[in-house]
């Protein structure tokens, strides 16, 4: 079931749901956050409202306001509830999925947490799927401090959400007839999306090889030192 199902059926509730879901429960793993996020956004504009003249999405417009409540809601909320379903779970919960999407996603997130700690993780982990979905119930498997991951998810779920929503807005606002281009546009806007955490995994690997390369020419200075020195004591 794709956004249109969800924004013809439900409307602005849809929005609410299809974000909780995705973003606090396992089962939504396979849910569109980010399709739905851009193409409610690009149906708030009246441009693409009215180009629009059949189909399941005839006829729809959604208040601007309203769905960025409900996406704010929605990944707030879920991620909380993830978050909790974690900690009363434990690793069981994470170890029962057979699901290989979902799999590989935990050991993406556990990457995460690793490399970055909990804050950049819980914030990188937003823009990218299926790590969404199980982040935050990782986060509770991990007895992150409460504290910790409210106020990162916090930040995380309110750049994710009003950004991607606000990108469909503006588009669907100043390209007429943008409806037809509606799954190439929302191509563009999830890789768009994943910019910055492209950026971010380009920057660490860039120091992680740096470090690595300083630490190998201090091992090599160091044996050079040593040689240096056998070389000196021996007598003459």
């Amino acid at each position: 079931m794709g956004a249109e199902f969800w924004l013809s059926s439900l409307g602005t509730l849809g929005v609410f749901l299809v974000l909780f879901a995705e973003t606090g429960l396992l089962i939504g793993v396979f849910l569109p956050g980010d399709s739905l996020l851009f193409t409610a956004g690009m149906f708030c504009s009246t441009t693409a409202t009215g180009t629009v003249s059949s189909g399941a999405m005839s006829g729809l417009h959604l208040s601007l306001p309203w769905v960025l409540f409900a996406a704010v809601a929605g990944a707030l909320t879920g991620a909380q509830a993830g978050f909790a379903l974690g900690r009363r779970g434990g690793r069981a919960l994470l170890a029962r999925t057979g699901n290989r999407h979902v799999r590989r996603g935990i050991a993406r997130a556990e990457e995460l947490f690793s490399r970055y700690g909990y804050g950049k993780a819980i914030v990188l982990g937003r823009f990218i799927p299926v790590v969404r979905t199980v982040i935050h119930p990782l986060a509770g498997v991990l007895t992150v401090p409460a504290r910790t991951f409210t106020a990162w998810q916090v930040v995380g779920g309110l750049a994710w959400s009003l950004s991607v929503t606000l990108a469909g807005y503006a588009l669907g606002a100043s390209v007429p007839g943008v409806d037809a281009y509606l799954l190439p546009a929302i191509a563009v806007v999830v890789c768009v999306s994943m910019i910055p955490v492209g950026l971010e995994f380009w920057r660490a690997r860039r120091l992680s090889e740096a470090n690595s390369g300083a630490r190998h020419r201090a091992a090599v200075g160091r044996d050079g030192h040593r040689v240096t020195d056998h070389r000196g004591s021996q007598p003459g």
